[in-house]
């Protein structure tokens, strides 16, 4: 069990460590998704009145469940261009030839990412008071998981792409391309009623989905009436842990797939 632990912990120790001294992070995981709830919430709240939504409710609030995986996705990018980085100068490769499973070595990066993901995550959890939505312990604390897993799944499957990049312009170009569109079809930013029939078959294929659908869920733990027509809490975590899964299991082999250093 230690020979298994060790390394875990040292990669992810490393990520936080790695994190706590570009300052420049701290700010920008937070910010930039701050920015787009205050200027694409605030200026669609009087005018965007999308089928699904329950009365009473503003866009303001609708999208706040969606900012917070914007968080956690942009986190998870942020986490995982660290494997392209450390392959460019030297320190993957003197992982790969130590005598360590690359399933240790997947999980301890994408432990890391995920810490990483859920502190911002948690973070933005104080801007709740803003939408007027009243949060129990209950409530908190399930959303704080969902996060957890939905941090893990992201980090993974940023790690699945990382492992096969050769530079950072390469990764931001493939992140932006796969990312962004699975974040826009996860109803984050608008629900699944009411939308053509292509994309409302993309919406309910696609994880993300499900991962928003349990956040908002758990927002409106004590009243799930208000959450709308989205999926229900037991299926949505179902998928996000199948999620978790295979990405999980699909950037190990990535890992594998990449030749040994001699």
């Amino acid at each position: 069990m230690r020979r298994f632990l060790l390394p875990v912990m040292t990669i992810w120790w490393r990520e936080i460590i790695r994190f706590r001294r570009q300052r420049s992070r701290w700010v920008s995981a937070i910010a930039q998704p701050l920015v787009f709830w205050i200027l694409l919430g605030g200026g669609l709240n009087a005018s965007f009145r999308p089928a699904g939504v329950p009365e009473g409710t503003d866009y303001i609030e609708y999208f706040y469940p969606g900012i917070v995986t914007l968080v956690l996705l942009f986190t998870a990018i942020f986490a995982t261009i660290s494997v392209v980085q450390d392959r460019r100068e030297g320190f993957l490769q003197g992982v790969l030839v130590a005598p360590v499973s690359r399933w240790c070595v997947v999980l301890g990066q994408a432990l890391g990412g995920t810490t990483l993901a859920l502190l911002q995550g948690a973070l933005f959890l104080c801007f709740v008071p803003v939408i007027g939505v009243p949060l129990s312990v209950v409530s908190v604390l399930s959303m704080i998981g969902v996060m957890m897993l939905l941090a893990f799944g992201l980090t993974n499957l940023g790690l699945m792409i990382a492992w096969r990049m050769e530079s950072t312009q390469g990764f931001h170009a493939i992140m932006n391309l796969i990312l962004i569109p699975i974040w826009l079809l996860s109803g984050a930013f608008f629900p699944v009623s009411g939308v053509p029939v292509l994309l409302e078959w993309a919406m309910k294929f696609n994880p993300l989905t499900y991962g928003v659908a349990a956040l908002r869920r758990c927002l409106y733990l004590g009243n799930p009436t208000i959450a709308g027509e989205i999926p229900q809490l037991t299926l949505s975590l179902l998928v996000v842990s199948l999620f978790c899964a295979v990405t999980y299991f699909s950037a190990a082999c990535m890992a594998y797939r990449r030749p040994n250093v001699a």
